[in-house]
């Protein structure tokens, strides 16, 4: 069986994109398929792609990203004459895609050669992009019921948001160990995003001191902002420093990462949401306002309305609300251990086996 993949090149998409194919894997040895499996994956070129597809058997054909497009309606003809040769050249027997401007046209071509398309929605309210892609798509799996009523009824069905499991195997003890971390002060996860978020992290350095004098901290940064930051830090003379962790993308050690903290403050995209509830931690989630049809702020909404999370609006992040805002859940042990238990409550940990299977079920 051939399984071709299609998303952007982002944690978001990615990691999706990744469980999946490893409860393909898993599958094709349980059901001692004859056949075997192959994986294409089509994304857009960069260094993240290649980091995150390198311990996997997964062949990618990359394309030019939309932030690169110096003519854009001459790169999206180009793009769109590679991805159909590139379909009609690996002629799969099923395409999987997540949403976006690299998904729509392996959809397109998938219709054309008459492959059916499965198509998963990370958020709980869809893109227009996707609600015209999804007209090209055989099945859609949803992370959310009430996304369902945004598609054809025959066509829809929930699934949950696929996560790798490997993010619940790390054991706490171990993890603090791994981190250096040996106080009793709750740790902070404090993530922006695969790419990070520079609104975020100018946060944390201004405030750095306080929190330290409360909180040990594991901080993902970002790529872009790595250098710089490590280079304020080296320059800080300021009490317990060394209960500072900063990394450019926690990408093996995430896993780490939530079992050595308490706490995560992170951007609000589904794919971190959803593995921040199987993972079973608090949070205070910071929509990114920029985001796709404001997504980022209805996944937040949808969390903090449960009471798995606290919605911080990126407009109120002020230096002395942060700070209210994580004391205050810590003040409570009944506050946290309420929130620790609707996250596991709202978490989907078989997201990635329904959809494996439906895979499995349209290739056949």
């Amino acid at each position: 069986m051939r399984i071709l993949l299609a998303g952007e090149s982002t944690a978001g998409q990615l990691a999706p994109i990744i469980a999946v194919y490893e409860e393909l894997k898993k599958k094709t040895q349980e059901l001692a398929l004859r056949e075997g499996i192959e994986f294409m994956l089509i994304s857009t070129e960069s260094d993240f792609l290649k980091a995150f597809v390198q311990d996997t058997d997964i062949k990618y054909q990359s394309l030019e990203s939309k932030e690169n497009q110096k003519t854009s309606l001459f790169t999206s003809i180009k793009n769109f004459s590679r991805v159909l040769y590139g379909v009609f050249d690996y002629m799969p027997d099923v395409i999987f895609v997540k949403g976006g401007y690299v998904s729509l046209p392996v959809a397109i071509a998938g219709k054309i050669f008459h492959i059916p398309v499965l198509m998963h929605e990370s958020d709980t309210e869809p893109r227009d992009i996707d609600k015209f892609m999804a007209r090209f798509a055989k099945r859609i799996a949803v992370s959310f019921e009430a996304t369902k009523n945004f598609y054809a009824s025959e066509k829809a069905f929930f699934s949950g948001n696929p996560v790798s499991d490997f993010v619940i195997k790390a054991d706490r003890k171990e993890s603090r160990q791994k981190f250096m971390i040996d106080g009793d002060k709750p740790v902070l996860l404090i993530m922006g995003g695969s790419k990070g978020s520079r609104q975020i992290n100018d946060l944390v350095m201004e405030i750095l001191p306080e929190l330290l004098g409360k909180y040990e901290i594991i901080h993902q940064c970002g790529i872009d902002d790595y250098e710089g930051l490590k280079s304020q830090i080296q320059k800080m003379n300021i009490p317990f420093l060394d209960d500072y962790h900063l990394f450019p993308f926690l990408k093996q050690s995430l896993a780490n990462a939530y079992a050595a903290c308490d706490l995560v403050v992170s951007r609000a995209g589904a794919n971190t949401v959803a593995e921040i509830m199987l993972v079973g931690k608090p949070s205070v989630l910071i929509p990114l306002s920029d985001s796709a049809s404001d997504n980022q702020n209805k996944n937040a909404f949808y969390f903090s309305e449960a009471g798995a999370a606290v919605l911080v609006n990126e407009r109120n992040l002020k230096p002395h609300l942060f700070m209210e805002t994580i004391d205050g859940i810590f003040k409570s042990k009944l506050k946290v251990m309420e929130m620790m238990r609707m996250a596991r409550q709202l978490a989907h940990p078989e997201a990635a086996s329904i959809v494996a299977d439906e895979i499995i079920k349209l290739g056949k």
